[in-house]
């Protein structure tokens, strides 16, 4: 390997410029895990809790829901409702991201401007639809 100091480095952290579009991409990945694993999980102690009883499900029921005397936000309790909370911003998150990478898919899109952009339009979309998600669910309660 003796031509092997001529070759360039790959390109790294440090030598990217962050843009909004970056961020989106990363985010994308983070928020389809955290469904799958948070989401999966409240699942499945859900269906456990069902299966196993009267009981195990009340209990369930119990933490999920806001009862006299704990601090509650739309019916829930704390944290549940961070974590619903969460999880419902990555849904949204998610989505949004996958609609923009799908009008990308079509060829659209990739001029930098129009990049950055749709990446920021993502970002601002996730969050009205999660704050518009819970606004009509504590209209409910």
């Amino acid at each position: 390997m003796a031509g092997a100091k001529n070759r360039p480095l790959s390109p790294h952290l440090t030598i990217w410029k962050w843009g909004p579009h970056m961020l989106v991409s990363i985010l994308h990945r983070a928020t389809g895990t955290a469904m799958a694993i948070g989401g999966g999980v409240m699942f499945v102690w859900w269906l456990v809790a069902a299966a196993s009883g009267k009981d195990a499900y009340a209990r369930y029921v119990d933490l999920m829901t806001a009862d006299q005397g704990h601090f509650s936000l739309a019916g829930l309790n704390l944290v549940p409702f961070i974590v619903l909370f969460g999880l419902s911003w990555s849904f949204f998150q998610h989505m949004s991201s996958g609609l923009r990478h799908f009008l990308m898919d079509t060829g659209a899109g990739f001029e930098l401007a129009t990049n950055r952009n749709w990446a920021r339009m993502t970002l601002v979309a996730s969050v009205l639809l999660t704050v518009l998600f819970w606004a009509i669910i504590w209209s409910k309660h």
